[in-house]
């Protein structure tokens, strides 16, 4: 049928009209006097808010080609910057050695393409991703350790000889020092090579055991021999009457050497201690690539603008030339007696020496801090570079360590989240006045193998928001040298996310990179929000601690914040820049030193609130013992009579010291409410910018979830600014009491918000409730939290007792930080119960009294929601199943699988082991029970299984609710009935809603056409929507690619009206759509809900609709691996050697579509569901305003 040309231009009228009324209303009532930064950077982020990107270099195969290739499409989809690493991940070598003249005009070519582009780049300061070295580094100049021999003797006697020079790396040996002493009993320090800094890690406490007389070195009784000892180590000494063991301590190389780094860059690992070391490392590399690219102090972007440290993996070191010396000026007393409590002896008492390993661990975490990571400062700076970091994983505290760099950064791994050093990483930036908190962003294993998408990872994304990150450096891209588009290319062996240019998805990112820019904008303004600061013990390493998240975020620090950087202001505790707490939360331990009892003095009668329980005595050597009398002088002042129990608090100057009460209870006390609470498990961050509150709120299930938040936020308007569409309007329904503000807040799956705060004097009382045929269906009300109790939780392989471990702790652990969904492998850090082996999660829990409990194996994340699913398999026949004697019941293996957490399989799994009927293609046919409903299934072999709902059971959507003027909603009925909202002031009003049309299914057939070059044939015709996998035709069924959906629907007038809106809904989706209607570009469908608004795109009458789909690279990949081999490979899947055929710029002999460095995909291996699988429908919504 026709349209009518009037309607259609009546209809065009229309759209235009109610367009220009509903568009420009809400932003007429946000609108300010005069343009808003904050309003302009989430509209149009600025360059410097883009994502970066790794751009792993492999091993010298760069071209010029190349970088401009990658440069050019990183620019064209929105990323801001690259951080270099050049390393060897076991690819043939390539033409460009490291450093080397073509590598340098390499670079070079490298900065003059970021410049013309406005890209950024940060290089890493060495080759390979850990460390500092490289070939330059000398034996001298590279980290070294406490050696030593032993040499037993009886007196009295004259002895002649030489003492064994102990163990020598790297032909390097210098002596330190040689003693003796009368041989004492066996007893060694337990731990002794993490507390001496032979291993890094170590950070407990004081011990007080003592031992017996006869195991310990009585200080007096040492014997200084080094000046009897000539330099090749013989001595002449006349030795006392007994038994007495001569130790000769020296120093030489850890033999550590940067890694993985290819050959031409591979060397020694810089001294880590002394400032000579990083200056050695950095003359070699980062000085030479700044004169080449002639940069100055006050160098600014774009081009290189920064030198990067990565996460430290190259052990510990103990020593440095100046290790005597520095250790006196810092300790206050002589090392060298006390060397020989490194190798494990006690020297004094065990107390004395275990003060003295925690002093010579404070030493080297001073030294690391200052003259490695303050020095690269240094000398980045000279350069006109920033410095960046990832400060954790070293000998050193990981707080003051990343406080050193320009911007800390962390990490964080898909699918596990492995999220500690990003909320550390973060605290550390808040803490030393950094403004932006990079991170290591979805770093994964061989596990990825291209399934990942922006749709699968936004959700981990926005946890990482939600923990304070503010820039994502995606780990990673593998440098494409080939002119020609090789796919997917290039690997950086099996690690990391594949984001290259190469990805089927590359072109349609823009619109995840501009939310992501969004959200960084926003998350880099004014400060950081939080009520609690935890002071870190003073017996270093210290690491990055856990804290109960109940509603009061907090920091941590190390005792250098509060004695360097900490005051108090209107009883607040303030750090330069303006950071403030509301509480010093102390350190759950029984050793303090007394100039941080004297500065916790200090603040107290400033006016400070202080949490914790007294300190006994000093964790350290210096001023022993009296420093632990004055510790317990300054104790007394500080707590005076209040011992936790009877007596919580102690009054001093104008502050107080409470013992014996959480921290959350005394704000609580204090009548400070949590900073944000919500119905459902939600995650949060806060910022304030100005006198704008903004919070980022995060849904990470995938579910919608309709509830109500409240904000510690008062005398403001709260506004939504969404950060994928850029949308910002007034928050529909809202209410202020008592300090706090509830918000009604609807989040799709995997939904994020920013809920904004900002000062709208004169606003009409706010809309509270709203209510259809007399139900609520969304209200200003705060709703009671969800509860999750924690019965049981078994981790293991559940069969075999002895590999099987109960988790309940940690389980609570999680939901205590509001993880309500976690990766199941997230149980095995710390304690693996069954190494190499899938292992299962069962947990029993409780929601309101009601009882539920949920599996899932490793590769799985676990839900602890009110949506676990509870499936019973009840039938399941897989075969021919007209014949029963090729037909097998496999009831027991479909429950497993669910009880497992695998709800979505291939049907041809059931044939593994014992196929029925082999070359047939089979059915499985199931009767199934999902959370008490009977439900049936029926697939054949090509085709998925899915036992769970495509979206989490939920309500249905009656209606959506949209921002207007103060005091008025504007809402989407998508059902017929009476809607009454309700005001803050108790005004009432109404709209009856008597009729709607019902949706639209659109069914086959649909013309399909796929994108050339890529094997499939160039179009067919879906009769029903399935997945490309399920089709017969090879080049389909392996497809890996773009293609796109036609097909002419009908719209009946009545469908539109001048008050409706029209929507698209394209049901399941693997992975990502654009929609066209009509030619009308509607934009990208990244993540579900694959739904859109098409009303100005539609008229009555036919219209065109076009979708085009994208999938992943893995069917293809395993469709090529059913071909001819073309290259040599090892039995690993990396290549032994580059193909001629690729060399020389020519297709694959063998006919393979894909090439890769790495082949993660096998024949054998079962093929993604791809394509629009749907239902695809199409609704209209009455809008109106209440």
């Amino acid at each position: 049928m026709k349209p009518n040309p009037a309607l259609s231009r009546f209809t065009g009228l229309k759209h235009l009209a109610r367009a220009l009324f509903w568009g420009l209303l809400p932003c007429l009532a946000l609108a300010p006097a005069a343009a808003d930064p904050l309003e302009q950077g989430f509209d149009q982020p600025p360059p410097e808010a883009r994502p970066w990107v790794y751009w792993f270099w492999l091993n010298g195969n760069i071209s010029s080609n190349g970088i401009t290739a990658d440069l050019e499409a990183m620019q064209r989809v929105g990323i801001g910057g690259v951080l270099i690493m050049e390393v060897d991940q076991g690819i043939p070598a390539g033409p460009a050695d490291f450093m080397g003249p073509s590598w340098r005009a390499l670079f070079q070519h490298v900065v003059g393409e970021a410049r013309r582009l406005g890209l950024e780049v940060n290089m890493n300061n060495d080759a390979g991703w850990n460390g500092s070295g490289g070939p330059w580094i000398k034996p001298e100049q590279s980290m070294q350790k406490i050696v030593c021999s032993e040499t037993n003797l009886s007196g009295p006697m004259r002895w002649e000889g030489a003492l064994p020079q102990p163990e020598t790396v790297a032909a390097f040996y210098r002596d330190i020092a040689a003693v003796a002493f009368p041989t004492p009993g066996s007893y060694r320090i337990p731990a002794i090579r993490g507390k001496a800094m032979y291993d890094a890690g170590y950070s407990g406490g004081i011990p007080l055991e003592t031992v017996p007389a006869e195991m310990v070195i009585e200080r007096r009784a040492l014997v200084t021999l080094t000046p009897l000892m000539d330099a090749t180590g013989r001595l002449v000494w006349d030795v006392p009457p007994g038994r007495w063991t001569v130790l000769r301590f020296g120093h030489t190389c850890t033999g550590v050497e940067n890694a993985p780094a290819p050959k031409t860059g591979r060397g020694l690992e810089c001294d880590k201690l002394s400032r000579e070391g990083i200056e050695a490392n950095f003359a070699g590399m980062m000085d030479r690539l700044a004169a080449d690219n002639h940069l100055k102090p006050g160098n600014v972007g774009p081009g290189l603008v920064a030198t990067h440290i990565d996460s430290w993996e190259n052990g510990s070191q103990n020593w440095t030339p100046r290790m005597r010396e520095e250790f006196q000026k810092r300790r206050g007393y002589d090392l060298f007696p006390f060397l020989p409590v490194v190798t494990g002896r006690v020297v004094q008492s065990l107390e004395v020496s275990e003060r003295f390993l925690r002093d010579l661990r404070q030493t080297v975490s001073e030294l690391v801090v200052e003259n490695y990571a303050g020095r690269t400062r240094e000398l980045a700076h000279a350069n006109g570079l920033r410095f960046t970091v990832e400060a954790y994983g070293s000998p050193c505290d990981y707080v003051p360590y990343g406080g050193q760099s320009d911007e800390p950064m962390g990490e964080f791994w898909s699918p596990s989240g492995a999220m500690e050093t990003c909320k550390g990483m973060a605290g550390c930036a808040h803490v030393y006045g950094k403004r932006i908190v990079g991170a290591e962003s979805f770093t994964a294993g061989d596990q990825e193998r291209w399934r990942e998408h922006p749709g699968a990872l936004k959700a981990l994304g926005d946890r990482a928001f939600c923990e304070g990150i503010n820039r994502f450096v995606f780990h990673r891209y593998a440098l494409q040298p080939w002119p020609e588009l090789r796919q997917p290319g290039m690997t950086m062996g099996p690690w990391g996310q594949h984001y290259e240019r190469t990805e089927t998805w590359w072109a349609e990112t823009p619109a995840w990179h501009q939310y992501l820019a969004r959200c960084q904008f926003l998350l880099r303004q004014g400060l950081y929000a939080a009520d609690l600061c935890y002071v870190q013990p003073e017996t270093p390493p210290q690491g990055f601690g856990e804290h109960p998240r109940k509603g009061y975020d907090w920091d941590e620090c190390g005792a250098d914040v509060v004695l360097e950087r900490m005051s108090v202001q209107d009883h607040r505790l303030v750090l330069p820049g303006g950071m403030s707490y509301r509480l010093l939360v102390l350190p759950a331990t029984e050793t303090m030193t007394p100039q941080l009892l004297r500065k916790l003095k200090d603040l107290a009668e400033a006016g400070a609130t202080i949490v914790g329980s007294p300190p006994q005595r000093s964790p350290s050597l210096t001023g022993y013992p009296q420093c632990d009398a004055e510790v317990k002088a300054l104790a007394t002042q500080l707590w005076a009579d209040a011992d936790g129990a009877r007596i919580t608090e102690h009054r001093l100057g104008q502050g107080r010291v409470i013992r014996g009460i959480e921290p959350e209870k005394v704000l609580r006390q204090s009548g400070i409410a949590p900073d944000f609470a919500s119905g459902q498990p939600l995650r949060h961050i806060h910022r304030l910018a100005g006198d704008a509150d903004l919070y980022f709120v995060a849904n990470s299930a995938p579910r919608r979830v309709d509830t109500t938040a409240t904000f510690r936020s008062s005398g403001k308007v709260p506004e939504f600014w969404w950060p994928e569409s850029g949308r910002r309007e007034r928050a529909p329904l809202y209410e202020e009491r008592g300090g706090l503000t509830s918000v009604a807040l609807t989040l799709e799956p995997s939904g994020s918000v920013f809920v904004v705060f900002r000062a709208a004097p004169g606003a009409d009382p706010p809309v509270v409730s709203l209510a259809r045929n007399g139900k609520q269906l969304f209200s200003a009300l705060l709703e009671p939290p969800v509860q999750v109790v924690v019965r049981r939780a078994l981790y293991g392989v559940l069969d075999d007792p002895q590999r099987t471990r109960d988790v309940a702790q940690k389980v609570r652990g999680f939901l205590e930080r509001g993880e309500y969904s976690f990766p199941v492998s997230a149980l095995a850090e710390g304690d693996d119960p069954a190494l190499n082996a899938t292992k299962t999660l069962a947990v029993e829990y409780s929601i309101g009294g009601k009882s539920y409990s949920a599996k899932a194996t490793d590769k799985n994340t676990i839900y602890l929601t009110a949506d676990a699913l509870k499936l019973t398999v009840e039938k399941a026949r897989y075969g021919v199943l007209t014949d029963p004697q090729r037909t097998r019941d496999v009831r027991e293996r479909v429950q497993r699988l669910a009880d497992a957490g695998e709800t979505s399989f291939l049907v041809a799994r059931m044939a593994e082991g014992d196929d029925p009927a082999v070359l047939v293609v089979k059915t499985l046919e199931l009767e199934y029970t999902r959370n008490g409903e009977h439900l049936s299934a029926r697939g054949t072999d090509p085709e998925l299984i899915d036992l769970k709902p495509a979206v989490f059971d939920q309500p249905e959507r009656v209606a959506e609710i949209r921002g207007a003027a103060p005091g008025h909603l504007r809402l989407l009925a998508l059902e017929p009935g009476l809607y009454q909202a309700q005001t803050a002031a108790g005004k009432r009003t109404e709209r009856l809603l008597t009729d709607l049309p019902a949706p639209v299914q659109l069914g086959g057939p649909w013309e399909v056409q796929f994108a050339p070059s890529l094997g499939a044939p160039e179009s067919a015709t879906f009769d029903r929507l399935l997945s490309w996998t399920a089709r017969p035709e090879p080049g389909i069924k392996y497809f890996s690619g773009a293609a796109t959906y036609f097909k002419t629907m009908q719209l009946p007038p009545r469908m539109l009206s001048r008050t409706r809106r029209i929507f698209l809904d394209l049901g399941r989706v693997e992975v990502m759509a654009r929609v066209k209607v009509n030619g009308q570009d509607l934009g990208l469908l990244w993540k579900p809900p694959f739904r859109l608004d098409i009303t100005d795109a539609v008229s009555s009458g036919e219209n065109r609709l076009e979708v085009r789909v994208i999938n992943l690279w893995p069917n293809r990949l395993i469709g090529d691996d059913l071909l001819p081999e073309d290259t040599e490979r090892n039995p690993d899947g990396t290549l032994k050697a580059w193909p001629q055929w690729l060399q020389e710029g020519k297709p694959s002999p063998a006919g393979r579509i894909t090439f890769t460095t790495w082949r993660l995909w096998k024949k054998t291996d079962a093929l993604l569901d791809s394509g629009l699988l749907g239902p695809v429908t199409i609704s209209a919504a009455e809008e109106f305003e209440l």
